[in-house]
């Protein structure tokens, strides 16, 4: 049996049953196969459907659906393991063009699959206050120190109010995210910082000096190099605030500390 003829006629409603499929009980090949066809089309959607929950909410079940299928038809599963599947739907959403209404559809779905992703990281010890109190007597070591963060970490940047979006929607009855909704302004940048605490994932919005700061230890700055460009043309923040919040929620693994010569 050609597996790849196969593997499209059952991601493609209108193509022809392959022409080496039978069936031992002399059963209607066409009408098994379109079945099987279907069963294979809704566990895909089904699985984004899971993934993607707030963008499902945002466009309604119907065009969530529809979409979700046409994504399936054109980016089949690379790998059995269906908790990876649709890493790459925000990308089809960016181009879809009948979800172009809504342009920030896609930096919401980039969060959502973060989320997934930050869920399943590695685990990885954090530090603890108590893991740091040597730094703290030492402001020069502290202002040189390169911070390390949990797996699970990862800070997106949108021209979209992405994170307000999602917590609307993480109220409990509909008439309750209908109302938060209506204090959301989708077009209005944020920052989202994502982190697994414990069994939680952590959706947090960071203000524009503090995404900047996280972004620069991300990138291995030091202490000193990332406060500085946190606070270039943008208002002072509270460091030691941020700080704590990040070594609270187990953001931080270890730290280095570059030496002066």
């Amino acid at each position: 049996m050609n597996q790849t003829a196969f593997a499209a006629a059952l991601l493609d409603s209108a193509a022809a049953l392959p022409e080496d499929v039978i069936t031992r009980t002399g059963a209607d090949a066409a009408r098994r196969f379109g079945v099987y066809r279907n069963n294979v089309i809704v566990s895909l959607i089904d699985a984004l459907a899971d993934s993607y929950t707030v963008v499902g909410a945002l466009v309604g079940d119907d065009f969530f659906r529809a979409m979700a299928r046409e994504f399936a038809r054109l980016h089949p599963p690379r790998s059995p393991v269906m908790a990876n599947y649709g890493d790459d739907f925000a990308e089809f959403i960016a181009g879809f063009a009948p979800a172009g209404t809504l342009p920030y559809l896609a930096d919401v779905a980039r969060l959502e699959w973060q989320r997934v992703v930050s869920w399943h990281a590695a685990d990885e010890p954090s530090l603890g206050s108590i893991d740091i109190e040597s730094l703290l007597s030492d402001p020069i070591a502290l202002t040189n120190t390169r911070w390390h963060f949990h797996p699970s970490v990862a800070l997106i940047d949108s021209p979209f109010a992405i994170v307000s979006l999602w917590s609307a929607h993480q109220h409990g009855s509909a008439r309750e995210i209908e109302a938060a909704l209506s204090h959301v302004a989708p077009i209005q940048p944020e920052s989202a910082l994502v982190l697994r605490e414990e069994l939680d994932v952590l959706i947090l919005s960071l203000a524009a000096a503090e995404a900047a700061f996280v972004r620069a230890l991300l990138a291995h700055r030091s202490l000193a190099q990332a406060v500085e460009e946190a606070e270039t043309g943008r208002p002072k923040f509270d460091l030691a605030l941020l700080m704590g919040m990040l070594l609270r929620s187990g953001a931080l693994v270890k730290f280095d500390v570059t030496t002066i010569e």
